[in-house]
């Protein structure tokens, strides 16, 4: 069960550092999202924060939907961690 927990940790890491490139990528309008890689990164990451997206719509041309994407992540993964030490 700790190699579960350990394992589902390092994939929460790794999908945060997915979507911080995904959040920084959008700083550049002339990327083309739909070429490879980006296209490959825009598909892992965009289900998750359109979920957020449907709860908080764009204010002002700003996108406030992956703060509260970040929240939930990391209050998953503190979740996670927590049950992998009270397996310890």
């Amino acid at each position: 069960m700790l190699f579960a927990v350990t394992v589902l940790s390092t994939f929460i890491q790794i999908y945060s550092f997915l979507l911080i490139i995904r959040i920084l990528l959008t700083w550049f309008p002339n990327i083309n999202m739909y070429n490879q890689p980006f296209l490959a990164l825009t598909q892992i990451t965009d289900p998750y924060l359109n979920l957020f997206r449907s709860i908080i719509p764009p204010l002002g041309g700003i996108d406030f939907s992956p703060m509260l994407a970040f929240i939930v992540l990391n209050l998953v993964s503190g979740g996670i961690q927590q049950l992998g030490l009270a397996l310890a």
